[in-house]
């Protein structure tokens, strides 16, 4: 089995219940980047069941249009692990978000399953990164995603679960994080998979989430957790390419594109040194550019 590398924009991933089907009909009508159809957290012990029928049934009737569709599902030792797992597999989603992973043997016992079940591989894995382990295990995680088979595409930071796991606080600025995620954000790029940040807890502040949506910018983050729908906006403007720098990365790739320049590694651009590597950097920078304006925004 092999899997496409697939350029696509994840900038806002908006957690949403699966035991609320209101909201599950509401997101198809969100400006979202990705939706992750929760069984886990956000679901109530006596919901669980629910929440399962009521994924598997958004899911086979569509409306989500080219939103990523994404089904966290419990942990495989908790008593809906195996059943919400099932479920997913036989729903098809874009991807499959296992909680707490922290060794490749998580992904791969579950990778296992998928391609036993002859899932086509546009099914990935998204893994959770949300325990003390698996930020030791970052590097051997990520690694994974060199084996096709294992299926995995994206880190999800859970800044959660890891502040309590770790007893870090959790404060403005995330100093105490910083060493984590930019361990994660190593690691996913290493192997060649993305990450998006964790979620930003507090609703009515505005300028903390700005302030946190531009860290996980500057950090390198693909995208952002979100749990509400307001968030989505703001979360998208602050990941989105600016058009200065679409524009200027467009103009170095057509430089490097010309026939006189196909043996140089570095040229002079509008009176600026610019190398061959920026040129690769701006041909992902317009990909993604690309890939949100096909979505329509």
């Amino acid at each position: 089995m092999t899997r496409e590398a697939t350029i696509r924009p994840r900038r806002s991933v908006l957690y949403m219940p699966g035991s609320n089907a209101r909201a599950l009909e509401k997101a198809k009508t969100l400006d979202v980047d990705a939706l992750i159809l929760d069984l886990e957290d956000a679901v109530a012990p006596d919901a669980k069941d629910i929440a399962r029928d009521q994924v598997r049934d958004a899911l086979a009737g569509g409306g989500y249009g080219s939103r990523e569709l994404v089904i966290r599902v419990n942990g495989p030792a908790t008593p809906w692990g195996a059943a919400d797992l099932d479920m997913a597999i036989a729903a098809r989603p874009d991807a499959i978000l296992l909680p707490k992973v922290s060794s490749p043997a998580d992904l791969e016992r579950v990778a296992h399953k998928l391609n036993a079940a002859r899932i086509p591989a546009r099914t990935a894995l998204w893994a959770m990164m949300e325990t003390p382990l698996a930020m030791l295990n970052a590097a051997a995680i990520a690694a994974s995603a060199a084996n096709p088979e294992t299926r995995l595409s994206c880190f999800v930071m859970g800044t959660n679960d890891l502040a309590k796991e770790t007893r870090a606080a959790l404060v403005p600025g995330r100093a105490p994080m910083r060493p984590w995620l930019m361990t994660c954000v190593a690691a996913a790029r290493a192997y060649g998979i993305d990450i998006v940040d964790g979620v930003y807890n507090t609703l009515d502040d505005e300028a903390g989430f700005a302030a946190e949506c531009r860290e996980g910018v500057e950090m390198g983050m693909d995208g952002k957790t979100l749990i509400h729908p307001r968030q989505v906006a703001p979360c998208n403007a602050a990941f989105s390419p600016a058009d200065e720098d679409i524009s200027w990365a467009r103009r170095i790739i057509a430089e490097f594109a010309k026939p006189e320049n196909a043996a140089k590694g570095a040229l002079q651009v509008e009176g600026r040194m610019v190398e061959r590597l920026h040129a690769q950097m701006g041909a992902r920078l317009v990909a993604i550019a690309d890939a949100i304006a096909a979505r329509g925004q």
